[in-house]
C-alpha cells in the first residue's frame, strides 16, 4: 500500500521541518484516503513535535505570498488556507480524561503520544516529511493491515476509547458505513457496554456524525449498526418504534424499520439530497402510533402520513436539524407520499393528478422520487406492476402538467380583479371566488386561463348576489 506525496506544499513543509529541526508529519484521513484509493480532502492534517502554531507561521513566511493564515490560540493550532484547501498544523500532544466530561486535559506530547489517542488504527497512518525519511510511512498500529482487512478498530483499549470520547462510538459506525468496512469485534462489542456514555455528548455533534451516515452510498448499514448496538435507541427512540412485526389471527405486517431502510436505500441511489433522504427515513415515522387491526382489512395505517408531518417539527428540533425551510420541505413531503401511490393504485384521473400538482409545488419531482423508491415488495410480480403503473403516473403528470400549468399555482384571477368587476370592498367574498375558480380548474371545468377564470369568476359572482 502506498500513499504520495504530490502537492508542492509539501516540499516547503519538510525545508521548514529541516530548519527548525522539527520532525512533521501528514496524518489522519488524508493518508488514510489515499491509500483507499478515495477521492482525498481538501483538508490536510499536518502534525509536528512542537509548536504547530509557530511552525505554520514559518510555513507561511517560507512560501512567501498573502495566504490566509488563522490561530486557534486555545487549541494550539493553526490553519493556512492555500489553493482551496486548508492546511491545519497542530502539535503533537497526549491527553486524558475525566470521566464527566469529553473535553480532554491536553499536554505536549511524542509522535506516539499523538499517535495513541487518535480514534481508529485507520486514522492512525502518519507519512514523514522530514528531509531524510520524506514519505516514510509510520504505521505503529497496522493501519495498512487493517484498511487492507476492511476492519474499523481502535489503536487501544476500545473501553477507553469510547469512555473517554463517546462521540468516537458514533464515528465507528459512520466509517464503517462510509467505507463499507466492518466494526471488530472487540470494538463492537465495547460500544455496546459503553453506549450509555453518549449521555455527554451535545445532540449537535451526534447529529452532525448522523448526517455523514444519511448522506453516504448506503446509509441503512449505518442505521443498522446504531440499532444493534443500543445508539438509535438513545437519540431517535421514534425510528426504532418502526422496528418489528405484530401477528394477528394470522395475519402481520411488514417491519417498518426495514423498510424504512429499502425505501432510504433505494432513494439514494437516485439522490444525494440531504433533507430528501431524510424525508424517506420519517415517512412512515407515525405508523406505530397510527397502527389497528381490523379484522376484514388486516393491518391498517390510517393518516400516518397526516400525524407523520405533525411530528417532523418536533423531530427536528430534538434532533438539532434546521427548523427552516428544510423542515418544512421534509413535512410536505411525508404529508405527500401516499398521493401518488394512491394514483396508482386507482385509475388514473387528470383531475387527481392536478390536485397532486396544486398541493406538491415545485417538490413534485422529489415526490415522485421518493414514492418510487417507497414501492418495495419482496413479490417481484407486485413491484414489477406497481413500477409499470407508476411510469403511467409520471407519464400523466408530464401531460397535465405541460396542459395546465398547476406547479405553484397562481389564481388567473386576482382580487383587485374581483373588486373593479363588481365594485364591491375587500371581504370573504374575495377568498370564496378564488376557491371557487381554483376547484373549477382542479376538477377540469375550466382550463388555467386568465379569460376562461374570468368568465367563470363573473358568473359565480352573480350567482353570490354581487354587483346587485
Amino acid at each position: 500500500m502506498k500513499s504520495s506525496l504530490n502537492h508542492p506544499v509539501f516540499p516547503i513543509i519538510a525545508r521548514v521541518s529541516e530548519k527548525l529541526k522539527i520532525p512533521a508529519y501528514v496524518i489522519g484521513g488524508y493518508v488514510r484516503d489515499q491509500i483507499i484509493g478515495r477521492p482525498t480532502s481538501p483538508d490536510i492534517d499536518i502534525m509536528v513535535v512542537g509548536s504547530g502554531v509557530e511552525f505554520a507561521k514559518m510555513v507561511k513566511e517560507e512560501i512567501g505570498t498573502n495566504l490566509k493564515l488563522t490561530v486557534y490560540k486555545n487549541f494550539g493550532t493553526a490553519v493556512l488556507h492555500m489553493d482551496q484547501m486548508a492546511i491545519e498544523f497542530v502539535g503533537a500532544r497526549k491527553e486524558s480524561y475525566r470521566k464527566e466530561s469529553r473535553k480532554p486535559l491536553v499536554e505536549n506530547g511524542t509522535l506516539d503520544d499523538d499517535l495513541s489517542r487518535r480514534d481508529f488504527t485507520i486514522n492512525t497512518l502518519a507519512l514523514s516529511l522530514e528531509k531524510g525519511s520524506f514519505g516514510k510511512m509510520v504505521d505503529k498500529y497496522n493501519g495498512c493491515k487493517d484498511i487492507e482487512n476492511k476492519l474499523i478498530k481502535t489503536p487501544l483499549n476500545p473501553e477507553i476509547t469510547f469512555s473517554d470520547d463517546p462521540l468516537r462510538m458514533i464515528r465507528a459506525i459512520r466509517f464503517a458505513t462510509q467505507l463499507q468496512y466492518q466494526i471488530e469485534e472487540e470494538t463492537f462489542k465495547a460500544i455496546i457496554q459503553q453506549k450509555s456514555r453518549l449521555e455527554i455528548i451535545s445532540m449537535e455533534r451526534i447529529i452532525d456524525e448522523v448526517n455523514k451516515i444519511v448522506l453516504s452510498p448506503k446509509p441503512s448499514i449505518g442505521f443498522k449498526l446504531l440499532f444493534n448496538t443500543g445508539l438509535l435507541h438513545l437519540f431517535f427512540p421514534e425510528m426504532v418504534k418502526l422496528h418489528g412485526v405484530e401477528v394477528k389471527n394470522g395475519k402481520a405486517h411488514k417491519d417498518n424499520f426495514y423498510h424504512t431502510l429499502q425505501v432510504l436505500d433505494n432513494l439514494c441511489e437516485k439522490t444525494d439530497n440531504l433533507w430528501l433522504r431524510w424525508s424517506a427515513i420519517l415517512h412512515d415515522i407515525a405508523k406505530p402510533s397510527t397502527k389497528r387491526f381490523d379484522s376484514k382489512l388486516g393491518w391498517t395505517f390510517h393518516g400516518h402520513e397526516y400525524k407523520g408531518s405533525k411530528m417532523v417539527p418536533g423531530i427536528f428540533k430534538k434532533l438539532r436539524l434546521p427548523l427552516n425551510d428544510k423542515m418544512k420541505y421534509v413535512q410536505k413531503l411525508v404529508l405527500l407520499h401516499l398521493r401518488p401511490i394512491s394514483l396508482v393504485n386507482d385509475k388514473v384521473t387528470d383531475s387527481g393528478v392536478r390536485r397532486l400538482l396544486f398541493d406538491a409545488g415545485d417538490t413534485i419531482d422529489d415526490l415522485m422520487l421518493l414514492c418510487n423508491a417507497d414501492i418495495t415488495s419482496k413479490n417481484d410480480y407486485k413491484l414489477k406492476k406497481f413500477k409499470n403503473n407508476f411510469i403511467q403516473v409520471r407519464e400523466k403528470l408530464s401531460k397535465v402538467e405541460e396542459k395546465d400549468r398547476l406547479r405553484n399555482w397562481q389564481s388567473p384571477v386576482s382580487g383587485e380583479m374581483i373588486m373593479k368587476a363588481f365594485n364591491v370592498k375587500s371581504g370573504k367574498h374575495i377568498g370564496v371566488l378564488k376557491g371557487l375558480i381554483r376547484e373549477a380548474i382542479l376538477n377540469g371545468e375550466i382550463e388555467n386561463d386568465k379569460d376562461q377564470a374570468y368568465a367563470f369568476m363573473l358568473k359565480k359572482g352573480k350567482e353570490l348576489g354581487l354587483g346587485k
